[in-house]
């Protein structure tokens, strides 16, 4: 399982010219489940998420997670991100995960993450839906964070 995150200061999902989610200061999380990930997998990504600290402090260091400045949380499904771009032009999506078992941990860890910072504070797109993200990297600050797994096999 992989989380692309970006540290931003507003953004928006909207799905069929209809918004579906919106915050201000936090991180839109683009997360991608890969075949074999399982809940486990999902509950360490969340709470690496929720925890990370990118936000800076008085002192002008990143050292403040989303708890210290009452960030919020956008996470979009992206099955591209296990995209295969060794062979060829075109990317093999063969390690993303089946729509079923993605759906069931993306929605496991929307759930996770609410438990830790606060229902109200997480927003998500529509899973298998088209969906027209708008935001604003501040930073800019962009972050890959992994589930265990994917770093055994790095």
């Amino acid at each position: 399982m992989k989380a692309l995150i970006q540290r931003v200061s507003s953004a928006s999902v909207n799905i069929n010219g209809t918004l579906s989610g919106e915050i201000g200061k936090g991180y839109v999380v683009f997360l991608g489940v890969k075949t074999d990930d399982d809940f486990m997998e999902a509950e360490y990504l969340a709470q690496r998420c929720a925890d990370l600290r990118v936000f800076e402090d008085e002192l002008g260091k990143m050292n403040k997670s989303l708890h210290d400045v009452n960030g919020e949380m956008l996470v979009i499904s992206q099955f591209t991100l296990h995209a295969d771009t060794r062979k060829g032009n075109r990317p093999s999506f063969i390690r993303a995960a089946l729509p079923e078992l993605a759906e069931t941990l993306y929605d496991h860890f929307v759930a996770c993450v609410r438990e830790r910072i606060g229902y109200d504070r997480v927003k998500t797109g529509q899973f298998r839906a088209m969906m027209d993200v708008q935001l604003v990297n501040s930073g800019p600050v962009t972050i890959m964070l992994k589930s265990k797994s994917e770093y055994v096999r790095d």
